[in-house]
């Protein structure tokens, strides 16, 4: 989906401006990987409840994503949504917004959902490649605002080390419980 149709869709473009979007910029480039390839939606509807939804929370002065570790299978959709604040779901792939590193499988397709400001505002990926897929939210990186996706099982360039801006469960964690909520990594 276009980033028009997307900002549309939102509300966003229907008042003429982005004030929806006030504090929350980007320095970053653009996605450098011309048209996405992923499924991408932008909703206002409540969640889903389905257990490949990530939730996307600022509380107080914390900013994550929760679960913060998620294991799934090649060709599984994950949702990404906006329980309070202002986030993105961006990979870590050199030239994708302010990713200095690459940190998904070399194949893999990239993702970023740009920055998602209203309340249940839904980001999907389908995730094709096996491996490891380190990610993070463009406004809240530098606050470590970081999460991890195992596909299938570990692998690439993620593996063995944490993201840059934050620490994450460990792969083989995820794919043992299958899901890794902030609370309990953090506590």
């Amino acid at each position: 989906m276009e980033r028009r149709q997307v900002l549309k869709t939102a509300g966003i473009l229907a008042t003429g401006g982005v004030t929806g979007l006030a504090g929350c910029s980007s320095s970053g480039n653009g996605d450098g990987g011309g048209e996405p390839t992923t499924t991408e939606t932008q909703e206002t509807a409540g969640g889903s409840g389905d257990s490949n939804t990530v939730m996307m929370v600022t509380d107080g002065s914390e900013y994550y994503f929760d679960p913060i570790g998620l294991f799934i299978e090649s060709g599984e959709t994950v949702t990404f949504e906006i329980q309070s604040g202002s986030h993105s779901a961006t990979a870590y792939k050199e030239g994708t917004s302010s990713a200095s590193v690459t940190r998904i499988p070399e194949s893999a397709e990239t993702f970023n959902s740009e920055t998602l400001s209203e309340q249940g505002a839904t980001f999907e990926h389908t995730f094709e490649t096996t491996g490891t897929y380190d990610y993070f939210c463009i406004p809240h990186k530098t606050l470590g605002m970081v999460g991890r996706i195992v596909v299938g099982e570990p692998g690439g360039p993620a593996e063995g080390s944490m993201p840059p801006d934050g620490d994450v469960p460990e792969s083989q964690t995820i794919v043992d419980q299958g899901s890794v909520s902030y609370s309990s990594f953090s506590g």
